[in-house]
């Protein structure tokens, strides 16, 4: 079973269409799909899940839909944090939130100091966040850290620079999960994603269910995690 499970959930907007809703009705159903995939990661043992929920690349989007996305954010902190806390949830969020409304940030803050100490499952909401961004604040958190000791032709040591990462508290994910049928990361946890198990679906992410994540799961408990090494090796150290 993954200890970590990552998901970018795609394809709200494309459920909608499909049954002639606005764009909006696609993203609170998937609001609903939130909650049922936290309950279904408790239920297979869990311990850390995270969703891609806004990409720093989703400014770009039409300004009304990137105003329905804030409001729901913005009710899913004020609503649904107490309810992550009264089942033993510790609530994270990653990303640049500089960009956000003063209200967002400080929910998101009284939200992280309200369930620091459980630890049922580790949910991750990472919003305004870009991978590439996520290295190069690491790297400039490493720089701040350590600029007095630093030789100019020093070379960097990557497990260095690790602990400055945005998610440097969890391990890294063992699957990644995609709906909506694209195949490609998206700049999500580029860092984190080097030794991850990629898994892709056609399933519009608002009919994302228990099953889906089964079907995920099995996917990934059927290979073989090499990190580098021959097969051989692997089947020895099992064997041992």
């Amino acid at each position: 079973m993954p200890r970590h499970v990552a998901i970018i959930m795609d394809g709200n907007g494309r459920w909608a269409r499909k049954r002639h809703l606005p764009r909006v009705a696609g993203h609170r159903k998937g609001v609903e799909t939130v909650r049922g995939t936290i309950r279904a990661a408790i239920d297979r043992g869990i311990e850390y899940l995270t969703l891609f929920a806004f990409s720093s690349e989703n400014w770009r989007r039409p300004q009304d839909e990137v105003s329905i996305l804030m409001d729901l954010f913005l009710r899913a902190l004020e609503q649904e944090v107490a309810k992550l806390h009264e089942n033993g949830i510790r609530f994270r969020v990653v990303g640049d939130l500089a960009r956000f409304d003063a209200r967002i940030r400080e929910l998101a803050a009284a939200g992280e100091q309200l369930t620091r100490g459980n630890e049922r499952l580790t949910l991750t909401i990472a919003a305004n966040y870009g991978g590439r961004w996520d290295i190069a604040q690491a790297a400039r958190r490493y720089y701040q850290a350590h600029r007095e000791a630093l030789e100019p032709d020093a070379p960097l040591d990557p497990d260095a620079l690790a602990p400055y990462l945005s998610m440097s508290y969890a391990p890294e994910p063992d699957l990644f999960i995609r709906t909506g049928g694209e195949e490609r990361i998206s700049n999500f946890l580029l860092w984190q994603l080097a030794y991850t198990e990629l898994y892709f679906t056609d399933l519009l992410w608002p009919d994302f269910d228990g099953k889906a994540l089964d079907d995920a799961i099995a996917s990934y408990r059927a290979r073989e995690r090499r990190f580098g090494r021959t097969s051989e090796q692997v089947q020895h150290a099992a064997a041992r």
